[in-house]
């Protein structure tokens, strides 16, 4: 009898690929809902696979860390080539915004992520070298229609993103959604030209409420 033939390779590359798609996935939504703080072992148990499946995909965290925050860095990248193609130059800017400071918001991982591995500053000076012409672009066109205050510049941005990233992290246990509402007065204050007050998509904390949030917020990690 011939010898069997050789198996075919490709479903185990298949496997592979399933695993880390499988292990990405765990870790992305586990680093979002606890931050950084997680283990190897417990990516293993959350994605279904054994510890060493983890090992064999990404040899150490740092590896892991690395493959997520390119991950994230291509969507921020996504959003804002979306954003940079919209017709209206408001609606791409406001659409700009809410996409990134709503990633944000739901990922209680992504400011560590960024900073956590050995490149990750390197990674997030290349995106925003690729995003900042872009968001600068939207700003320009949009004073040109009218439509945003001309003392706006490109750079305000960052720091928008940066004060009601503040609020997001804040109020995140208490009402996670309260970034919305400051994002509202803040573009409400961009505009050029308003008839009246646009309606806030949140109320208010309540005083319980603030008193909650201050006794749970933590400055962040340095």
């Amino acid at each position: 009898m011939d010898a069997a033939a050789p198996a075919d390779p490709r479903p185990l590359r298949r496997d592979a690929e399933r695993n880390r798609a499988r292990i990405l996935d765990a870790a992305r939504r586990l680093f979002a809902e606890r931050g950084l703080n997680v283990s190897m072992d417990e990516v293993a148990r959350c994605a279904g696979v054994g510890v060493g499946t983890v090992y064999r995909r990404f040899s150490t965290r740092e590896e892991l860390l690395d493959a997520l925050l390119e991950d994230r860095m291509g969507q921020l990248l996504a959003i804002g080539e979306t954003a940079a193609a919209a017709e209206d130059p408001w609606e791409g800017l406001v659409g700009f915004l809410e996409a990134w400071l709503g990633s944000q918001a739901d990922d209680r991982g992504l400011k560590d992520l960024m900073l956590s591995t050995g490149d990750g500053h390197q990674r997030v000076r290349r995106v925003r070298e690729q995003l900042t012409p872009l968001v600068g672009d939207l700003v320009e066109r949009a004073k040109a229609e009218d439509a945003l205050r001309p003392d706006f510049e490109g750079s305000d941005v960052a720091l928008i993103g940066v004060m009601v990233g503040a609020i997001a992290d804040y109020a995140r246990d208490v009402e996670p959604e309260l970034w919305r509402r400051y994002l509202a007065l803040l573009l409400d204050g961009l505009r050029a030209r308003r008839d009246g007050a646009a309606p806030l998509p949140v109320p208010a904390l309540t005083l319980e409420q603030l008193d909650c949030a201050m006794a749970a917020w933590r400055p962040p990690r340095r």
